[in-house]
């Protein structure tokens, strides 16, 4: 197996890996590093969760760390492009871990905050600069920094760009670094107008398209349990008042749903925090930096504000609102059953949002299995559904992981519906011990430790 040492990276650099615990890389990191270090452009196709993230800092780091030289006033020599602040937060942070050795100057632009600070940290010349498209093109019409010293110009999650109407923005700044460059083109998917995009960008790239052993559809848990509009918000309490729910997004349509939601749950004894776009770059981070350790079980987050999120032990994805767009479940419930693990993904299901539903098992090609043991089954819902009869998932034996227990304990209604309810596996963590609650996980067996942030 190979080991991060033989990969060719400087020794500061496998000091820094090594110091964080880890010392084989994932498949993307075995394949791209090397071709990075070898100076090609690169078409990397992987989900978040793969580690890519550490698949190009790595070799962009020991790249620079190779030839001291400065970028000169307001110059740039690596440049990373990220869809949201959130993500321009954690590629900026997995470069400062890594690159703790090497002295290396690192800043970190985007909207949403002051100028002057982002301003003076340019001024001398910047060896690392991690952005947003936007705050990166002002900057620069500003003549507050510039962008013709680049080396390396690295577009990461391309897909999300695109889907965020970025495409315009990212063509500006192509337009504005040099043609003689070494580009690093990374995204999930391979639609047609990124891979246009990547044609436009890319000097005969080296292709590598990681394939994980199961999808991260297979490897999560689904259930859609079926509820009325004014039952909504109590089955959320009730759920999250399982023991075996260790650290839960909540995701919402709207930005205010999503404040009225942390409320509620906040007044239910469930520490919450909302996250999303009205919110100050200050709140948005502090409740990140608080879900992150454990100071809050529940993050509730518009899809936007949730893009680029990578926290570890993410037991459950609740979809307290069907998204009306498909991709988006699938973005969404990837939050959880990272790096091959396991997860559970909840979506609360009224009847308006059949036709969401309908949608989505179209799109995942597979129906998601009705979980109806809630008290707040609603049955004539159910029974509307694309799936007529509520169907029975197949029953485990006795013995395994969750046992016999029920997620929804304590004074309650009585129970709904049949029996045999879908048994979303949740992933172990220090709040979720095996076989407790009925969203328990299976154990996980093994795990190939991966640099943080991905």
């Amino acid at each position: 197996m190979t080991q991060f040492t033989e990969l060719g990276l400087a020794e500061p650099i496998c000091r820094a890996v090594a110091a964080e615990g880890y010392d084989h890389p994932t498949p993307i990191q075995s394949q791209a590093i090397p071709h990075i270090l070898s100076g090609a452009d690169l078409l990397g196709i992987a989900q978040t969760g793969t580690g890519k993230t550490a698949a190009f800092a790595l070799p962009v780091l020991h790249r620079l760390s190779l030839v001291r030289k400065k970028a000169g006033p307001k110059g740039v020599r690596a440049l990373v492009l990220t869809p949201t602040r959130e993500l321009a937060i954690q590629v900026s942070d997995c470069f400062a871990t890594y690159g703790r050795h090497l002295g290396l100057r690192r800043a970190t632009i985007f909207g949403g905050v002051g100028m002057q600070p982002q301003i003076k940290a340019l001024a001398a010349g910047i060896d690392v600069l991690v952005a947003t498209p936007g705050r990166l093109l002002d900057l620069a019409g500003r003549d507050c920094l510039r962008l013709d010293t680049v080396e390396v110009l690295v577009l990461d999650e391309a897909d999300r760009m695109l889907d965020m109407g970025f495409i315009h923005d990212v063509r500006k700044v192509v337009a504005m670094v040099p043609k003689q460059r070494q580009t690093l083109f990374l995204s999930a998917t391979m639609a047609t107008p990124v891979a246009e995009l990547a044609s436009t960008m890319l000097h005969q790239p080296k292709r590598v398209e990681v394939t994980p052993q199961a999808t991260t559809v297979e490897r999560i848990r689904q259930s859609v349990l079926f509820v009325s509009r004014e039952d909504k918000r109590q089955l959320l309490v009730d759920v999250l008042s399982d023991k075996s729910v260790g650290r839960a997004i909540v995701f919402s349509r709207t930005k205010h749903g999503a404040n009225r939601l942390a409320e509620q749950l906040q007044k239910s004894g469930v520490t919450a925090e909302a996250i999303h776009g009205n919110k100050s770059q200050g709140a948005r981070q502090r409740a990140l930096a608080d879900f992150q350790a454990g100071r809050i079980r529940a993050l509730v987050a518009t899809d936007i504000a949730a893009r680029g999120i990578d926290v570890d032990g993410i037991t459950h994805v609740i979809n307290f609102e069907l998204p009306n767009e498909p991709e988006s479940y699938v973005h969404r419930i990837g939050r959880t059953a990272r790096a091959g693990a396991e997860g559970c993904a909840l979506s609360f299901c009224e009847l308006e949002e059949l036709a969401y539903l309908k949608a989505i098992e179209k799109a995942i090609r597979q129906p998601v299995p009705v979980d109806d043991s809630h008290p707040y089954h609603a049955e004539d819902i159910a029974r509307r559904s694309s799936h007529g009869p509520v169907p029975k998932p197949p029953k485990r034996g006795g013995g395994g992981n969750g046992g016999n227990g029920n997620a929804h304990n304590g004074n309650r209604p009585p129970r709904q519906g049949g029996e045999g309810a879908a048994r979303p596996a949740a992933q172990k963590s220090p709040s979720a011990p095996a076989g407790e609650g009925r969203h328990a996980a299976r154990p996980q067996r093994s795990r190939r430790p991966r640099p943080k942030a991905a």
